[in-house]
């Protein structure tokens, strides 16, 4: 695997352990998230870390667009949070918390044979 790669995939794979250390002992409401400006601010910056980290990968390497399913949705995701800051939506920040970093942690630890 490139070097670089594999430091982003490693970037990634950090970004993902952060945002669930947020989330750590407490129940998983969406309310309660909802409510936490300072845990949201920080899942967005690490979702923008994980969106760059990808649109590095596929700028380097465009294979991996199908060894991680949401790649492009990924990099989507990060220019969403950067650029139309003004819209986006606490509901779809949490589904994607909720139903696709655990996919992409899975997907991330498998290429990097964890």
């Amino acid at each position: 695997m490139d070097e670089r790669i594999e430091k982003w995939l490693h970037d990634i794979l950090n970004s993902i352990t952060e945002i669930e250390s947020f989330t750590e002992g407490k129940p998983k409401i969406f309310s309660a998230y909802q409510n936490d400006l300072i845990t949201k601010r920080a899942v967005e910056r690490n979702l923008e870390i994980i969106g760059e980290a990808m649109n590095r990968i596929l700028q380097r390497d465009e294979s991996y667009l199908q060894k991680i399913n949401e790649a492009r949705n990924i990099v989507g995701l990060r220019n969403q949070i950067i650029h139309s800051y003004d819209n986006l939506s606490d509901e779809n920040i949490w589904a994607i918390l909720i139903n696709h970093i655990p996919k992409l942690k899975s997907e991330v630890k498998q290429l990097l044979n964890f």
